[in-house]
């Protein structure tokens, strides 16, 4: 965090965690970037907070943004369980994976390299998520294809491939450990929003926090609706203009500031 921010500064930065959107006449340049930043890591807390209050994580899983004051950086929570995740938690890392600060004693999460290396591959991408959703594990290993049924998650897009760690790497603990890993993972993903790893889970991505979030929490909605439509018969999907035409309107700020808002009340978190 910056250091050396008058009370001014502070009170600002408050008042916009709080989701004020108070703006104070004669705020600096540096000053308003600082509180920016703070609203960005907010949202990490938040994010964190509606995802284990949606059930999409446990006590595993985690979400990352891309570092604001440093595009090749990224910053996510030390290994804390996502309902416990708070501002102070928050750790910077740099893009393998190692701490930029490395005298902190706070253990990171195994799997942040999974992180490292989407950013790494895709400028487009801010923020990343990695669950391992009940409901969308049976996709990963099973012929059924997870594609979107209902127009709320047309944002997980019309494809969604799968990676299999062992096709190179054969039988491990089924964690993504290193950069190598994460780059093939991250190769798989290629452009689309979302990818399963067979027998483990999902990662999921957005040019914004509250992007990569909603596109998390409707992969999930979106996998139950489909294996409730499977038990009636064969569902009938959604064509890709739906789609891209649907997806662009839940991520406008029409959809997607709503549901932002829905959904950190629902976790008991400000709307930041």
């Amino acid at each position: 965090m910056e250091k050396n921010l008058t009370r001014r500064d502070l009170l600002e930065a408050s008042l916009l965690l709080a989701g004020l959107g108070v703006s104070v006449p004669g705020l600096s340049p540096r000053a308003q970037t600082t509180v920016e930043n703070l609203v960005e890591f907010q949202r990490v807390v938040a994010a964190n907070r509606i995802l284990a209050n949606e059930g999409v994580v446990d006590a595993f899983g985690h979400v990352s943004v891309r570092d604001p004051r440093n595009p090749e950086r990224y910053v996510m929570s030390y290994s804390r369980s996502p309902s416990l995740v708070e501002l102070e938690d928050l750790l910077e890392f740099e893009a393998d994976g190692s701490k930029v600060n490395p005298d902190d004693p706070r253990r990171p999460y195994g799997e942040r390299v999974i992180h490292g290396a989407i950013y790494e591959a895709r400028p487009d991408v801010n923020a990343v998520v990695h669950n391992h959703s009940y409901a969308v594990v049976p996709f990963s290993v099973s012929t059924i294809p997870l594609r979107p049924i209902v127009h709320v998650a047309s944002v997980i897009g019309g494809e969604i491939p799968v990676w299999d760690m062992r096709d190179n790497f054969g039988d491990t603990d089924m964690l993504v450990r290193n950069m190598e890993m994460s780059r093939e993972l991250a190769q798989v993903l290629g452009e689309n929003t979302c990818l399963l790893i067979r027998g483990h889970g999902a990662v999921v991505v957005g040019e914004s926090i509250k992007q990569a979030v909603m596109a998390a929490v409707y992969l999930q909605v979106n996998a139950q609706l489909v294996s409730q439509a499977l038990a009636m018969g064969e569902p009938e999907y959604l064509s890709p203009r739906e789609i891209e035409q649907s997806s662009a309107t839940q991520f406008s700020p029409l959809g997607l500031d709503r549901a932002w808002e829905y959904y950190c009340v629902r976790a008991g978190v400000d709307p930041v």
